[in-house]
């Protein structure tokens, strides 16, 4: 009798399946997207409820550039897990979590200076995704193989 519970067959090949966890990673850096473009309409109607008085944004070529690299490792980190072996799922994990981690403090920071909904939303779209792929790729990893889906443990 085996000492580890057993899951059933679903549960098991929805955990072990790389492509749904390279779904988690799509579905966090959605999240992500959704994120920056509340917090650039939270700041828009900032600017026109202020009639203009507020600071405008301005940035230089090489910080717009820095911005789309950060946001397109998001893309990176799913391309990586679909890849579905276990270094391709280590460095998603990786990637993935270190961007989660990244995005959740930058949002944080933001909303202290913005307001809550902003930390809030970073929390909620960001965040909470990211704990639920992150549990799926260690879950994938520590699974006997990347081949062997419908197998118990």
């Amino acid at each position: 009798m085996p000492l580890q519970p057993s899951l059933s067959t679903a549960q098991d090949s929805t955990m072990n399946n790389p492509h749904k966890v390279a779904l988690l990673w799509l579905t966090t850096a959605t999240g992500a997207v959704l994120f920056v473009a509340l917090q650039v309409f939270s700041y828009v109607n900032d600017f026109v409820r202020a009639h203009g008085a507020t600071p405008a944004i301005t940035f230089e070529p090489e910080q717009l550039w820095i911005a789309s690299a950060f946001y397109g490792c998001w893309i990176v980190t799913v391309l990586v897990a679909l890849i579905g072996s276990r270094k391709g799922q280590w460095v998603a994990l990786v990637l993935g979590s270190l961007l989660v981690m990244l995005n959740t403090l930058g949002g944080i920071v933001d909303g202290l200076r913005d307001g809550w909904h902003i930390a809030f939303s970073a929390v909620f779209f960001i965040t909470l995704p990211g704990v639920f792929a992150i549990a799926a790729a260690c879950h994938h990893i520590k699974s006997k193989g990347n081949r062997h889906v419908d197998e118990q443990f």
